[in-house]
């Protein structure tokens, strides 16, 4: 099934590479215009300078996305630039994993401030013009850490299943303009992220997948760009996961 866009603008946090990459590069292979947001210039730029050797169309914008000023001032020059912002991606995610008693205080709020809280900041930031334009995207990754949980990762998974509250919660604020809430719960995926686990972490993860198997980043881009197309128009307040049958 192809997949109908109609001349739309989306941003997509954590776009420099994995998870977020094979978004930004997905909705640019389906004509969407894409703005690659990260903290580094570089990856979010190569991420860019892909999307358009490609024959599509995309900028990069460097900014912490914990920094709330920083992403209110972004968000403000990109919707005086663009007009209006389609779709709205919250991909961008840091983990920084202990046990809860030999988890330090910064470790808490680093991953509270990057996984959640800019989640808050980028939709105030660029939400409002989609109720008054009557249409709108919001998708927020999330993980199966956050309808699971997992030892040693309580920053991590409270972030995650704060993210699918608030998915629920503003698909009820939004529904009445037509802007639909949805998120993604990825699975174990083949990332940076995921070759940091050893095997012998592997050998006890991959017996819990009924595939068997780790899920590729295209596997999660191909689920946020049916959500973001026109075929998604009744689809609102949902997560799914796609985790290769983890959580069943």
């Amino acid at each position: 099934m192809s997949l109908t866009f109609d001349n739309r603008v989306a941003l997509v946090t954590g776009a420099g590479r994995g998870i977020g990459r094979a978004i930004a590069e997905k909705l640019g292979a389906n004509g969407v215009t894409v703005i690659c947001v990260s903290r580094s210039e570089s990856s979010c730029g190569s991420a860019a300078e892909a999307i358009n050797a490609a024959g599509g169309k995309a900028i990069a914008c460097a900014v912490d996305v914990a920094d709330g000023p920083a992403v209110a001032k972004l968000s403000e020059e990109l919707i005086t630039e663009f007009g209006n912002i389609d779709i709205l991606v919250n991909n961008a995610g840091i983990t920084k994993d202990n046990l809860l008693f030999r988890m330090t205080e910064e470790d808490w709020t680093d991953v509270i401030d990057t996984n959640l809280n800019s989640v808050f900041h980028f939709v105030k930031g660029l939400a409002r013009p989609m109720t008054r334009k009557r249409w709108g995207r919001v998708i927020n990754i999330t993980s199966v850490s956050g309808i699971m949980g997992n030892a040693g990762q309580t920053n991590y998974a409270a972030a995650k299943a704060g993210m699918i509250g608030f998915t629920k919660s503003l698909a009820k604020e939004l529904a009445s303009r037509s802007v639909t809430v949805n998120a993604v719960a990825p699975g174990f995926i083949e990332t940076d992220m995921t070759a940091k686990i050893s095997e012998a972490a592997l050998d006890m993860v991959l017996p819990q997948i009924p595939l068997k198997r780790m899920g590729q980043a295209a596997d999660i881009a191909n689920m946020v760009a049916y959500l973001a197309s026109e075929e998604a128009n009744y689809i609102t307040g949902q997560t799914f996961t796609v985790d290769g049958g983890m959580t069943m």
